[in-house]
């Protein structure tokens, strides 16, 4: 059991029935005489990933969940499951597009660097890494002179990902986009 009082970022407990992370946690003393600690708190659940906002008194408890990282490689996706393949083990497993939510646009095939959330020994989520390369498969022609703080234009990546881009690209180009956002970050020099 954990005091909420003793919250930090990155603890996992047991909120209202679910797995959940410590997004983000303040603590605050009113200034009534005989008041309480109060811990606010933003939780993400592991399952889902909503967030969740909280204002709890100090005292409270908590169940700790144990939560494991593994390293981990996508392999492919059959149209119903996206596979991949634990890098410790080397076990295969496999995941829908609920699991995986806005993670599906930024997968491509045997992109490494990926973290698999387990939880009492199933696989609940998958975590990416901060940013991604990927292939701009369509947009508008280049505008000659065009600057990078000029209007951005509509493009589709190769896995299928609309983005934003700078008019300055064009078809074919490497660009690194932020996983926790979807805006476009820079151009890959290869």
């Amino acid at each position: 059991m954990k005091d909420c009082g003793d919250f930090s970022r990155g603890d996992c407990v047991v909120y209202k029935g679910q797995p959940v992370s410590v997004v983000d946690v303040t603590f605050s003393t009113p200034t009534a005489r005989g008041a309480g600690v109060i811990v606010k708190v933003k939780l993400r659940n592991l399952v889902t990933g909503q967030l969740y906002s909280d204002s709890l008194r100090a005292g409270e408890k908590f169940d700790e969940v144990d939560v494991e990282q593994h390293a981990t490689t996508y392999l492919y996706a059959d149209g119903t499951f996206w596979h991949f393949m634990d890098n410790t083990n080397f076990d295969q497993f496999q995941l829908d597009a609920e699991a995986l939510g806005d993670a599906v646009g930024y997968l491509k095939d045997g992109q490494e660097g990926l973290r698999a959330l387990v939880i009492e020994g199933r696989v609940v989520s998958i975590t990416l890494p901060t940013t991604v390369d990927l292939v701009v498969t369509q947009t508008d022609p280049a505008i000659k002179g065009a600057t990078a703080t000029a209007q951005m234009k509509p493009a589709v990546l190769e896995t299928g990902l609309r983005i934003q881009v700078p008019p300055y690209l064009t078809q074919g180009e490497l660009i690194r986009v932020d996983t926790r956002d979807g805006h476009f970050v820079e151009r890959v020099k290869s």
